[in-house]
């Protein structure tokens, strides 16, 4: 069993936070971005999604710790994350001018793809609020050892963002743990994020430093070579058709590297086409592998947010059972059904998730 020391609920206002980048996505339905003549409006977020999921599926208390600028599409971002339910009090306002020049709010357009048609995103997000932020723009000494979190999660796109953005992930992640807050952190390596600020080089050393501090960390074959300088056996093309073995044999290595992680965890999946996917997750605890269902054949609406999802599932199963079979399945269950809705986040319930892990059909209920 993982040794987690989650703060007692009762001592904690939030059960958990994420400090991240939230971004507007604008989304073509069934159409192409380079075509298209108009856009259903979500928001959306690596580390954001995360939270929100705990909050709307799972009937957790969470908070984003966030930055806007203080314009009409922030106070959009803003109206979208109180829609879900998602404490806004920690979200930094920054003075903007009339085009963006001091700063900005982040765009996400992104298509669904179908059948042979991979799905596509086309970001638009240098120059944010967010990625501007410091460490003295947010009170991690309040948020954490006042308000009190039970956990934190952030992910690699934050950390990504900037220079600035680097150093603000690592005090954020620092504080937390000073206060006894959990903290589980997502790789999501993007090669074109990192190429402009020292590219794979630059990861590492960022990633490397923040792994330090980290209890639950998740990630795929790519993000922990990349990020954490894994060598695993076979090139990069290998490295893309790793059987179940080989993926033990890396998260056990990885589990080997920082011996303070507590879970390491990674989803599975095979693309068959943009619309169908094998999928499946598995994580690492105390030097046992446990797996999630397969879910062969998954037809998919809508990718984006999947391993977001998962992330949401595995930590509630942490946080309320401490049994990592049951959070592996509560993961991939949850990412399962998020990936059957549109827009990053999801749309699913917590008895419709435990009635995926317990087996059931798509039969129609009435």
């Amino acid at each position: 069993m993982p040794e987690l020391n989650i703060r007692p609920k009762e001592e904690c206002e939030y059960d958990a936070a994420s400090l991240g980048e939230v971004m507007l996505r604008l989304d073509p339905g069934e159409g192409r971005i380079r075509t298209a003549r108009s856009f259903k409006a979500w928001e959306g977020g690596g580390e954001y999604n995360v939270i929100r999921g705990l909050r709307k599926c799972f009937g957790m208390k969470t908070a984003a710790i966030t930055a806007f600028a203080d314009n009409e599409v922030g106070m959009l971002m803003e109206d979208f994350i109180n829609q879900g339910g998602v404490d806004t009090s920690f979200i930094k306002w920054f003075t903007t001018d009339g085009i963006g020049r001091i700063c900005r709010n982040g765009i996400n357009f992104t298509e669904r793809g179908f059948g042979i048609r991979g799905a596509v995103g086309c970001s638009d997000r240098a120059n944010t609020a967010i990625s501007k932020a410091t460490p003295e723009d947010f009170d991690f000494d309040h948020i954490f050892g006042e308000k009190k979190v039970r956990w934190l999660h952030t992910g690699g796109i934050y950390a990504a963002l900037s220079e600035q953005s680097c150093e603000t992930v690592v005090e954020a992640i620092k504080t937390a743990k000073k206060y006894g807050t959990v903290v589980s952190y997502d790789l999501n390596y993007r090669p074109s994020m990192w190429s402009a600020i020292g590219g794979v080089e630059k990861a590492q050393s960022v990633n490397k430093e923040i792994a330090k501090y980290v209890d639950v960390m998740i990630g795929n074959e790519e993000d922990f070579t990349a990020c954490l300088g894994l060598s695993v056996e076979g090139n990069d093309e290998n490295l893309k058709t790793l059987n179940l073995d080989g993926y033990k044999k890396m998260i056990n290595e990885v589990a080997k590297m920082y011996p303070n992680f507590k879970v390491v965890a990674t989803t599975l999946r095979e693309v068959k086409t943009a619309t169908v996917n094998d999928w499946s997750a598995i994580c690492w605890s105390d030097g046992k592998i446990y797996k999630s269902k397969d879910y062969k054949g998954l037809e998919i609406m809508d990718r984006v947010g999947g391993g977001d999802s998962f992330a949401s599932g595995l930590i509630y199963g942490l946080m309320t059972t401490n049994d990592p079979q049951l959070a592996v399945d509560y993961g991939a269950a949850h990412g399962a059904l998020a990936m059957t809705t549109p827009g990053d986040t999801t749309m699913a319930s917590l008895k419709e998730v435990e009635a995926v892990m317990g087996g059931m059909g798509a039969r129609v209920q009435r």
